[in-house]
């Protein structure tokens, strides 16, 4: 079993890089996520509130602001789950704030031998993994400084990055898939 950092130092991982804060997210969706009143009320209305004020987005405006760079690739069923919708819709805020999200389909990513493993790269010096349960629950995050394994991190984040498009491009072939 991985030993998990705590949350404060998870936290401390987005204020800190220098360069680049890039994410690669591979679940059909996030127990996190269902949980919440914003994922509710999507499912009831379908649209999300504006929700800029967070301080997640208050960090990547500071971050952005700086010249680093937040992306994040996430993979996509075909048809999307309600979950991968979900996060597709409030893509558009994160974007707003200045994070780059782009997304491919999962049969693009299964061609490229994409793992099924969530993660953050940090700076291309340390990523921390990101662990689930079966019912989509976060677990905790690894810190790995390993230089092989973030060799292979940055393989996995240039194949992933060079073949995902941009949110507005997605959400046409969503449209035109479901």
């Amino acid at each position: 079993m991985p030993e998990f950092i705590d949350d404060a130092t998870f936290g401390s991982y987005f204020e800190e890089f220098e360069h680049t804060a890039w994410r690669l997210e591979t679940r059909s969706g996030y127990a996190s996520d269902r949980a919440g009143e914003k994922y509710r009320r999507y499912l009831g209305t379908g649209t999300v509130p504006d929700d800029s004020h967070r301080p997640w987005h208050a960090n990547v405006r500071a971050q952005t602001t700086l010249g680093k760079l937040f992306e994040r690739v996430r993979i996509v069923d075909n048809p999307p789950t309600r979950e991968q919708l979900f996060l597709l819709a409030t893509a558009a805020a994160n974007n707003k704030a200045g994070e780059d999200i782009r997304t491919m389909w999962r049969a693009d990513a299964e061609k490229l031998q994409l793992p099924a493993e969530d993660f953050w790269l940090f700076d291309s010096r340390r990523a921390l993994v990101l662990h689930f349960d079966e019912a989509d629950e976060y677990l905790g995050a690894e810190l790995v400084e390993d230089p092989a394994r973030l060799v292979r991190f940055c393989q996995i984040r240039d194949a992933a990055w060079h073949y995902a498009i941009r949110r507005e491009e997605f959400v046409t072939q969503v449209a035109s898939s479901v």
